[in-house]
């Protein structure tokens, strides 16, 4: 065979392959047990009739799919939810509460000067400036329009802000009861009044393309029971104006996750209900769909060794610990990081000494941990006469405890952190009013901020620079936004705003 041929079969087989497997190969494809990696070319898996049809379909019932079905059903859409798990919800049910809003009432009432500008900011040097601008811009300017379109579904929130970690300032509103399940349940509510359907235990297999390439519905595995994937009645479900993507990240598939990260084997915990799972993802990858930092995955830093998944104590470090008091490495008892640095330092600076550190906060600094009750009755938080029992119990040098403790309060007094120049509360407490409280730290895995490359409009784009018709994404599933870092709180404002960006254009698509 000539050089020339060998050159042209070459050019393509490679055509051939973005074209039919969407460039699989190009992230490090692997599905674990979920399928194997095949082939598609356009129409190929076309049913002979659809078994159903709704206008627009959504995969996922977390903040950002249930944002996406209320725009497009008062858009005048049909609207189907599809849920793999047996409860709606996903990982916004259990998510935190925190909300970040720039430039709010609630931050001029507390002296506390904000802008979008400034959120921005605060995203790109977390993210390491690898965020696509254009994207974390949106989040941050509609950050405001978003949480008000919350409240208009009747979402509660206190009445003070608080301050999240890798923030300049506090801008984080918290819900009622400090639970993203105060926003999910009044999502769900509207949901319902609409007569839009979710329906449970239904796993996505496949995305169904037409001979054009554009997406033309799914194939599911309705009444599929967790996480047998051959389980279920196969369903044909058309979406005759299109498709969107709200599943969620993959901080759950140990399989995937791995790949992207080695050191993130199953010895590592994380913060996600078992669905996190990559099979959408990779299914949209393999369909063309332009992954994006698949491998940037976070760790949350306020997480507790002495628990399983999220647990309680999360609540202690991130509202009193960090903001509120200080945390030690209980073999030196002194501080090492700023408190209130982005997630991945803080992470980083706990995994570089090789142990759980110790998180302290007084009697004056626990206003903010809601279920401190709880949490003490786990022994995950531990409570303690003097610093010097506290020091006992963790095994840290009492005296070192003791000079920290004073060198910090002098600080406060001061209103001036010499060491890490860690942000002071406008009515920051000095850490000496007992009983006192203690958490030990150990991150786990929480976010992962890669994911599908999407436009302004929430349209998924293709290999080709063009959005795949049809085909939009939402949430966690969609990549680029946080860059390196995603800033807590962050997360509940991505999701609305692209929620409802991605139900609005579907609706019309």
């Amino acid at each position: 065979m000539s050089e020339k041929k060998t050159k042209d079969n070459q050019k393509l087989s490679r055509r051939g392959f973005l074209k039919t497997s969407g460039g699989a190969a190009l992230a490090g494809i692997a599905a674990g047990s979920f399928f194997s990696v095949t082939p598609k070319a356009f129409g190929s898996g076309m049913p002979e009739k659809w078994d159903e049809q709704f206008d627009v379909v959504i995969v996922g019932s977390g903040f950002a799919g249930l944002a996406a079905a209320i725009e497009a059903k008062q858009a005048g859409s049909s609207v189907l939810v599809l849920e793999k798990m047996r409860v709606p919800g996903g990982n916004s049910i259990i998510n935190g509460g925190v909300f970040a809003v720039a430039g709010c009432q609630k931050q001029k009432d507390q002296g506390i000067e904000d802008s979008p500008e400034l959120m921005l900011s605060d995203m790109l040097k977390a993210g390491l400036n690898l965020n696509h601008v254009n994207l974390a811009k949106m989040v941050a300017e509609k950050s405001r329009q978003a949480v008000e379109w919350t409240q208009s579904l009747g979402v509660e929130y206190k009445e003070s802000v608080v301050h999240l970690g890798g923030h300049s300032v506090p801008r984080s509103w918290s819900t009622h009861n400090s639970s993203g399940s105060a926003i999910v349940q009044k999502q769900l509510e509207k949901v319902k009044s609409l007569g839009v359907e979710i329906r449970l235990q239904s796993f996505l297999t496949s995305i169904i393309q037409d001979s054009e390439g554009r997406v033309a519905g799914v194939k599911i595995h309705e009444r599929y029971r967790y996480p047998d994937e051959t389980t279920g009645t196969v369903k044909h479900i058309k979406a005759k104006n299109a498709l969107v993507l709200a599943s969620g990240g993959f901080s759950a598939d140990k399989y995937f996750r791995t790949l992207q990260n080695p050191t993130l084997t199953e010895k590592v915990d994380t913060t996600n209900q078992p669905g996190a799972t990559a099979e959408v993802l990779l299914e949209a990858l393999r369909i063309g769909a332009t992954p994006v930092q698949i491998s940037w995955i976070q760790l949350g830093p306020w997480t507790s060794p002495d628990e399983k998944g999220m647990g309680t104590g999360y609540v202690f470090n991130a509202m009193a610990g960090f903001v509120e008091g200080v945390m030690v490495d209980p073999e030196t008892g002194k501080r090492f990081i700023n408190e209130l640095a982005d997630r991945k330092i803080r992470s980083d600076a706990i995994l570089k000494t090789g142990h759980p550190a110790v998180t302290i906060a007084d009697s004056k600094g626990i206003g903010g941990v809601h279920n401190l009750d709880r949490s003490l009755e786990k022994g995950v938080v531990k409570k303690f006469d003097t610093l010097e029992a506290l020091a006992a119990e963790y095994k840290i040098p009492a005296q070192e405890l003791k000079e920290t403790v004073e060198t910090w309060n002098s600080y406060v007094k001061n209103g001036k952190d010499q060491d890490f120049d860690r942000y002071m509360q406008k009515d920051q407490k000095p850490i000496e009013t007992g009983p006192f409280y203690a958490c030990r730290c150990w991150p786990k895995v929480h976010h992962t901020m890669g994911g599908l490359q999407i436009n302004e409009n929430s349209q998924v784009i293709g290999l080709n620079r063009k959005p795949i018709a049809g085909l939009y994404a939402a949430g966690e599933v969609a990549g680029g936004i946080h860059g390196a870092v995603r800033l807590g709180s962050c997360a509940v404002t991505d999701c609305i705003v692209f929620g409802r960006i991605a139900g609005q254009n579907a609706a019309k698509a």
